[in-house]
């Protein structure tokens, strides 16, 4: 009894796993739409992170400069402070791994609405989408790997 239970189950769950896949074919694009996004230019964009400690420069309102060139999008951000000293597209595993390619660290200088202005790191991130969340690891001055999730949104083209 127990046998047949059990296929009955694994019988109905691939059933509806076949017709899940059949939705899921249906609603992917197709290959004709992997048209960039954004035509190639430089807009604003919002930059969303997981953690109030990973943040852009409240002197940048949470935004970062989006570039978009032959399709790739790469977002700069400046970050609050100097703390955070590399960044990684992926995760803190990898990150840590032979020759793994970190990015590194420009110094931006942020002006704040009172007029005072700050030395900040800054970072030219890869986008792979707007609109979607992506894993970006960060080492910070102590030394430790972190993982977070981040997102692009609103792109406005600069003027």
């Amino acid at each position: 009894m127990k046998k047949a239970l059990c296929l009955f189950l694994v019988c109905l769950m691939g059933a509806f796993g076949f017709a899940w896949a059949e939705g899921a074919e249906e609603a992917a694009p197709s290959a004709e739409s992997n048209s960039p996004a954004l035509a190639d230019g430089i807009y604003t964009a919002k930059f969303k992170t997981d953690s109030s400690m990973f943040r852009v420069s409240e002197a940048c309102e949470g935004k970062g400069t989006l570039t978009v060139q032959d399709g790739v999008m790469t977002i700069h951000i400046s970050l609050g402070s100097k703390n955070i000293v590399n960044l990684f597209p992926g995760k803190a595993e990898d990150a840590k791994l032979e020759g793994a390619a970190l990015l590194e660290p420009t110094v931006d200088t942020v002006t704040y609405s009172d007029g005072y202005e700050e030395e900040v790191f800054g970072f030219d991130v890869p986008v792979p989408a707007l609109d979607t969340d992506f894993d970006l690891a960060l080492i910070g001055t102590k030394g430790v790997w972190y993982d977070h999730v981040v997102s692009v949104t609103d792109p406005e083209p600069v003027e």
